[in-house]
């Protein structure tokens, strides 16, 4: 076909953007006919009764007042009151970097901030709240505005990711205290606060043992491929239950029986562990989508094999797995819970102590309902952000 031919031919139009209203989309979509009339009536016979028992038990027949008394030991456990201070300097500090990288990078990371900001103003207006506690959380949302702005009007991004670097052991000596701190013994981390160190420690460990795996796996070294392919099929195939089991009574015999390991940091090696093995199995699967073309462009260009998988397979291979990712952060931030089941006092096992107590009998579902509520507002923010990231990179779109 000629060139004057391709110009005379019509463009083609796009298909009509029709538009239509509330009315017409239930009518289209819910009563359609006689048969998904009835369906569609039924279903929200069922629905609307389903949560008027749910509500009316919520707000009218549940006894609260198990939270207020308890809300300290479900949030910190039996962390000092007197050294509460070292959790709220963290806070603020935590607050102060997350709103100067939003300024800096804004996108997802100003959501981000909108949203922790809004929880810190929900707790901070409850009524059993202390005075005290209420100004650490007003310094919490002003760090993050004054972030923000310094964000916004300073180009400090190597400064912020250095301190990012610091801030992990700065938030491990508040936290244990050591020189002029006086030291808090892990036995006394609970609630909460156990179960957030929990999960971080395994999600930003396991990433990076994840990527050997996963790379390891692909290797065409016999020796490193079948290492990893044995431990992470040994380890998927052993309940979490069982690995936290073994690292806490196997793992000092296996150091030699001298060597000991607090028992927190034996359930963080076990999670870690866990976690690595599926998250490696999905970056084995981004890396197994990176279409063959893009290795061989890379051998073309004379990159070597180290900076082809760092600049070039990882990013699109990272890019791609997003979504199963979090999926398995959100995964190993509730699996977190089993470790009441090897005496760690997590915010669960605070929960069942709580309800074992004589003077809260008959309150555990207003406590369980509790702790599920603060799970679903961390995953919720999780799954929040992952969607938020997925946008900004394109993940989907076609």
């Amino acid at each position: 076909m000629s060139q004057s031919e391709l110009n005379n031919m019509p463009i083609p139009t796009p298909p009509p953007n029709v538009k239509k209203s509330p009315g017409a989309w239930l009518r289209d979509n819910l009563f359609p006919n006689w048969r998904q009339t009835i369906y569609t009536v039924v279903l929200a016979i069922f629905v609307g009764l389903l949560l008027y028992n749910v509500l009316h038990w919520v707000f009218i027949m549940a006894d609260w007042s198990v939270i207020p008394p308890n809300f300290k030991l479900l949030m910190s456990g039996q962390y000092p009151v007197d050294e509460l201070w070292r959790l709220w300097v963290g806070l603020l500090t935590l607050s102060l970097l997350l709103g100067v990288s939003s300024g800096i990078w804004k996108g997802t990371l100003t959501h981000l901030n909108l949203f922790l900001g809004g929880i810190f103003l929900v707790c901070l207006v409850l009524p059993f709240v202390a005075v005290e506690t209420r100004m650490w959380l007003g310094g919490a949302i002003v760090s993050l505005g004054v972030g923000y702005v310094i964000g916004h009007l300073f180009s400090l991004k190597r400064v912020v990711l250095l301190l990012w670097l610091v801030f992990v052991p700065f938030a491990a000596f508040l936290l244990d205290g050591f020189g002029f701190l006086n030291s808090v013994g892990t036995n006394l981390w609970g609630g909460f606060l156990l179960t957030l160190l929990l999960a971080s420690v395994a999600i930003l460990l396991s990433f990076p043992l994840s990527l050997l795996l996963a790379l390891g796996r692909r290797s065409k070294l016999p020796v490193v491929k079948y290492t990893c392919i044995a431990y992470i099929e040994l380890i998927r195939g052993v309940p979490l239950i069982t690995i936290l089991f073994v690292a806490q009574i196997m793992l000092p015999l296996l150091l030699g029986g001298t060597t000991t390991i607090d028992h927190i940091f034996r359930a963080m090696i076990g999670l870690t562990l866990f976690n690595a093995a599926y998250l490696a199995e999905n970056i084995r699967g981004g890396l197994q989508s990176i279409p063959r073309g893009q290795f061989e462009a890379s051998h073309a260009l004379g990159l070597s094999a180290p900076i082809m998988t760092l600049f070039i397979i990882l990013p699109q291979a990272l890019r791609a797995v997003i979504p199963s990712m979090v999926g398995q952060f959100i995964a190993i931030f509730k699996d977190t819970s089993l470790v009441a089941i090897i005496g760690l006092i997590d915010i669960l096992g605070m929960a069942r102590t709580i309800a074992a107590n004589p003077g809260f009998l008959g309150r555990q579902m207003e406590l369980f309902l509790f702790v599920a509520f603060v799970f679903f507002i961390i995953c919720s923010i999780l799954s929040y952000t992952s969607r938020r990231v997925e946008k900004s990179l394109g993940v989907g779109d076609r």
